[in-house]
């Protein structure tokens, strides 16, 4: 008879996930993608390196699993901040600025995932990563065109565009470093979301009022 496991052990073993998890997530960003170890994860997590052998055997699959969890943490952010908006232009606009706010928050780890060094096995996660995020802003572009409130446009170029942009605005090697302070970093996300409303065609009027009544997102992550 082949072995049951019982929902204390799945329970157990799912926690254990991701608590190794976690702990990538902390090690990339306090040192980049070159601190994800299996054995300093390991100790990280209060676990044996064995043990996360078992639930990942190398460690691009680590690595891939950590980028998995990271999109699907930020998607999660960006679609309820889009939800919570009244109209398809303010989703749209809320969807931007919080991206960047939680980007801003998590300089270090955004960049281990999306242009650290790492294995090649990791390039797929990572491709998936950038699609799934450019895929929100694509549906948010393509929502507020249809209602009106953005020229005709090639949603997909609008949207790698936008997310390329914003990437480069924030964490590229040209990106500032004078918003450490709340006060520097909401100016820096209200900034890029005016920015990328005005390169959709919103009137540059109106692009201003939208980003003011666009509530940026709580200082807290997760």
């Amino acid at each position: 008879m082949p072995y049951r496991r019982t929902p204390q052990v799945l329970r157990k073993q799912a926690a254990r996930h991701q608590a190794i998890i976690a702990a990538a997530v902390a090690a990339a960003a306090e040192g980049g993608m070159v601190a994800v170890q299996i054995a300093s994860v390991a100790q990280r997590a209060g676990i044996a390196t064995g043990t996360v052998y078992r639930y990942f055997p190398s460690k691009a699959e680590l690595v891939t699993a950590l980028v998995s969890a990271m999109s699907e943490r930020e998607l999660a952010a960006i679609r309820k901040a889009g939800r919570s908006a009244p109209g398809p232009l303010s989703a749209l606009a809320a969807a931007i600025a919080t991206f960047a706010a939680r980007v801003l928050r998590q300089r270090r780890l955004v960049r281990a995932i999306i242009a650290d060094p790492a294995e090649p096995e990791v390039e797929a996660g990572r491709t998936a990563f950038r699609r799934a995020l450019a895929e929100e802003f694509k549906m948010r572009i393509a929502a507020a065109m249809q209602a009106g409130h953005l020229p005709a446009q090639d949603v997909n170029l609008a949207a790698a565009a936008l997310f390329g942009a914003l990437l480069e605005g924030l964490i590229g090697p040209l990106a500032p470093d004078s918003h450490d302070d709340a006060a520097g970093a909401r100016n820096v996300v209200q900034a890029l979301t005016l920015l990328s409303l005005r390169a959709l065609g919103v009137v540059d009027a109106r692009a201003r009022g939208v980003v003011v009544q666009v509530a940026l997102p709580a200082a807290e992550e997760g």
